[in-house]
């Protein structure tokens, strides 16, 4: 399975704050954004990434990741001339996925939770021949993509962001796709917003009968980080959810933890960041390991 990260969007919700930095490089307690979806990928088991950007800003991303090799994995970059809706980023990545099935994870997502990586594996068993999205319940699903259930828990519809909702599941900005999705991609007709919806997407599966939405309950987590009060409430979620000592988002970690990495690997990441709590959490896990 290959995997992409959309991170090509502006921040203009963010504004003067994503002025000077892409908005998935903005911090979230204590770290980029962008290493939260890069982390729920690499828990999912994917080593090849790629990672669409805006247009004329892959640098400040190479700077932080380079080509991935630290964290044991490959990562490559591609920018999106033009915002055209999450979709586009099948069109995009299309020679990347190939032949392959691919994980798509926004660039502004936070997840986290107990044992998510059952729920990653989950995911990843459905798109043997089909797809799988996550439900989560919010209290005001009006700005997202909401899913409707029948009286046996079975999905029967997604519509994109309605006035009048038929369910409090939201889709958040995970999918996991068989190949097919490329094809399916190419068929999406542009929104009355001018965008390529993932809804579409989705529903093209759905009206399949090879759509799993697997149900994240109130023990997982889920942010949106795309304006002022949300990135602010996930970043003091983050805090309050490391208070166990235990990070967040950590694809350095995370790569030890898949043997993509060895301890002397882990070990030289916490040296480069030994000021920062960070490398010295990555430190203790050395020297608890050593």
């Amino acid at each position: 399975m290959k995997g992409i990260i959309l991170a090509a969007g502006k921040g203009t919700r963010l504004y003067p704050v994503t002025k000077p930095v892409c908005k998935p490089l903005v911090p979230v307690y204590d770290k980029p954004l962008i290493y939260y979806p890069l982390s729920i990928l690499m828990m999912a088991g994917i080593r090849d990434v790629l990672i669409i950007t805006p247009p004329d800003d892959t640098k400040p991303f190479v700077d932080v990741f380079g080509d991935g090799s630290q964290f044991g994995i490959n990562i490559t970059f591609r920018e999106q001339p033009v915002a055209r809706g999450i979709a586009d980023a099948f069109l995009i990545g299309e020679s990347f996925v190939g032949n392959d099935t691919v994980a798509l994870a926004l660039g502004d997502n936070i997840f986290y939770g107990p044992a998510f990586r059952r729920k990653l594996r989950e995911a990843k068993a459905a798109v043997a021949d089909g797809a799988a999205i996550f439900g989560y319940y919010v209290a005001d699903p009006r700005p997202f993509g909401v899913v409707e259930f029948d009286t046996d828990g079975r999905a029967i519809s997604i519509e994109e962001k309605p006035k009048h909702p038929k369910s409090n599941y939201i889709v958040p900005g995970l999918y996991f796709y068989d190949n097919s999705v490329l094809e399916i991609a190419k068929q999406v007709q542009p929104s009355a917003r001018g965008e390529l919806e993932i809804t579409s997407v989705n529903n093209a599966y759905l009206e399949a009968g090879k759509l799993k939405v697997i149900t994240l309950d109130d023990r997982y987590s889920w942010f949106d980080a795309g304006n002022a009060d949300s990135l602010y409430e996930s970043a003091g979620a983050v805090k309050a959810a490391q208070r166990s000592g235990k990070l967040i988002g950590c694809p350095e970690e995370i790569a030890f933890q898949n043997q993509w990495i060895d301890l002397g690997g882990l070990a030289a990441l916490a040296e480069s960041m030994k000021s920062s709590r960070y490398g010295q959490y990555l430190s203790s896990l050395v020297d608890d390991l050593g």
